[in-house]
């Protein structure tokens, strides 16, 4: 009786854990974020963030800058160096279990600034915005920013981030 009470147990467990992980919001991709978001009637998101730095951030860890900066600091390729990655990519930044469409050439993708979307990718959703926060999505303050745009990153300009939010608003 005691063996099958923890086989039960055992069994519920593993059962918990596996929804629970099922049920974590998941990064989805840009192009599922396009499906809805560009064209006029929303702003042209989506072609907005391809012309924005953020869309070509993992290019640049391949840049002569990068790679000098690399060689004189140890690193044998800063595209492959996860202390580089976690800002230049989205993908890199996330655990492998969370991602579920999303590629790392996106860059910086939309989920990097917006959260993981598959709880909020919804039309449903996304037209109530507290129903869409209270699924995932993240509204973009200066903290968030600062996890990559801070006096830790190798080539760190001033960051003023009343300046750079306008520079990549892209509302609708």
């Amino acid at each position: 009786m005691m063996n099958i009470m923890k086989r039960y147990l055992f069994i519920g467990a593993v059962l918990l854990i596996a929804g629970t992980i099922s049920a974590q919001n998941k990064y989805i991709g840009a192009e599922k974020c396009k499906a809805c978001h560009n064209g006029t009637d929303h702003g042209n998101q989506y072609d907005s963030w391809l012309k924005d730095s953020h869309s070509q951030a993992i290019k640049t860890l391949s840049s002569e800058k990068a790679v000098e900066y690399a060689k004189k600091n140890g690193i044998a390729d800063a595209s492959k160096e996860a202390k580089c990655l976690k800002c230049h990519s989205t993908y890199d930044a996330v655990a492998p279990e969370l991602r579920d469409g999303i590629k790392q050439d996106e860059s910086v993708s939309c989920e990097g600034c917006h959260g993981a979307g598959s709880r909020y990718r919804s039309p449903a959703i996304m037209k109530n915005h507290s129903l869409a926060v209270r699924s995932g999505l993240i509204e973009q303050d200066e903290k968030l920013c600062l996890v990559c745009h801070n006096s830790e990153a190798p080539f760190h300009k001033e960051f003023d981030f009343k300046t750079a939010f306008e520079k990549v608003l892209h509302t609708k």
